[in-house]
């Protein structure tokens, strides 16, 4: 993808969103699909970061119905809907197989309770149907150990690239008139009577641009690009979690699977990927810097251990693994039981977003620009400063493109 490298010297950026994640990718687009002039900046490379390194997954989330996360269950599986249509080449419908067992913290009954819940949370025409597998049929589950077997659910999901789904949408951005700066290293943005005056690093040279409004969606580096921002910016109290996701060459099978971990009870998902086996995720708590993420031999053992105590047969090795990190809200429980809400930071000229899952991006992106469009629109009106957004501008405010008609 060409990046747009020469930075108008003239130019006042309606926004600048500081990172090449799937959320900034998002805002980038919804924001340029509404008449506004964007910059978008990342240091790396599109979705070089946890956008790349989730679990492949566009779904509604029926382990969130555990911890009663109703409207994010429902958002979520809208978003697979709309993402499904648009990007049909790439999100693609798959059966997911939900063992259970008597040794599992839900019993069948009440797996069979979340997933009508389910469908009736997504509507019809939205993958909604599930059944139950008769036992007659459980030798055709790719050698599943059924010792204590109880049940066997089938409902369907959808499972995307993620790395690509981001990139096509930094080249939607693109198309709808943003401005994209990769690799392109944020270093500092102190605010001015126009927004900020934001500070890079572009290959060996320091160069500036001017914005209305500034977007922090650093993902894990949230908080970090906070502390080069003057004045410091408010910011939210956050954990950072760590994924851990295992890859083999050989493939278990077409389906996707649904399986509890015996030692803990986490979600485990075995899944179909570039012809192999896609084996994730943990939930671990991590310190440090994010750029030095990387999985752990514990985490490992874990996911080798959770895949074989289910499928006795497949003793293979990964041929790699890679970890992401999810951005969760500060607190001593449990990651799983925390809140997957995405919340948000601001003030009149910027706003910060901390977490955010991949199927709902569209939807971060929409909430994220009501919010900056409001903001503009109070201070245009509050300093009577009008005509620093030109008369079309000024009409976006009342409208955003809706990018559910777009294709990616």
């Amino acid at each position: 993808m060409k990046n747009d490298m020469e930075i108008p010297r003239s130019q006042i950026y309606d926004l600048c969103v500081i990172g090449g994640g799937i959320q900034g990718a998002g805002v980038a687009q919804a924001a340029a699909l509404s008449g506004l002039s964007v910059a978008l900046v990342e240091k790396t490379d599109w979705a070089a970061g946890t956008s790349s390194k989730s679990s492949k997954l566009i779904h509604g989330g029926l382990r969130y119905l555990q911890t009663l996360q109703i409207g994010l269950v429902y958002e979520s599986l809208r978003e697979r809907r709309i993402l499904l249509d648009i990007a049909e080449d790439i999100v693609k419908p798959n059966w997911f197989y939900l063992p259970v067992y008597k040794g599992n913290r839900f019993k069948a009954w009440q797996v069979r309770i979340g997933l009508i819940l389910y469908r009736l949370l997504a509507g019809r025409n939205n993958l909604a149907g599930f059944k139950q597998l008769p036992r007659e049929q459980w030798h055709k589950l790719e050698g599943l150990n059924t010792c204590d077997l109880d049940s066997v659910f089938i409902y369907q999901d959808a499972q995307t690239d993620d790395k690509i789904l981001t990139q096509r949408v930094v080249a939607s951005a693109k198309k709808y008139g943003a401005t994209l700066l990769c690799p392109a290293k944020f270093l500092t943005a102190e605010e001015n009577d126009n927004g900020y005056l934001v500070s890079l690093t572009i290959g060996d040279e320091i160069s500036s641009l001017q914005c209305r409004t500034l977007v922090n969606a650093g993902g894990p580096w949230v908080n970090q690009i906070a502390e080069s921002i003057e004045p410091k910016p408010p910011t939210i109290a956050i954990d950072l979690v760590k994924g851990t996701h295992l890859e083999f060459t050989q493939q278990l099978s077409e389906k996707c699977f649904y399986i509890e971990a015996k030692e803990d009870h986490r979600a485990i998902f075995v899944l179909p990927f570039k012809g192999g086996t896609l084996l994730g995720t943990t939930e671990q708590l991590f310190e440090g810097n994010p750029d030095g993420v990387a999985p752990s031999e514990e985490e490992t053992s874990y996911l080798l251990e959770v895949i074989h105590s289910h499928f006795p047969h497949f003793n293979h090795q990964p041929s790699e693994s890679w970890a992401g990190l999810r951005v969760l809200p500060a607190s001593g429980n449990n990651p799983f039981k925390r809140s997957r809400e995405v919340q948000f930071a601001e003030t009149n000229n910027y706003l910060a977003i901390y977490g955010g899952k991949l199927t709902g991006y569209r939807a971060t992106a929409k909430n994220a620009l009501k919010k900056i469009l409001k903001s503009m629109l109070l201070e245009a009106n509050q300093a009577e400063a009008a005509e620093q957004i030109d008369a079309s501008k000024k009409k976006d405010f009342y409208r955003m493109g809706d990018t559910s008609k777009v294709k990616i």
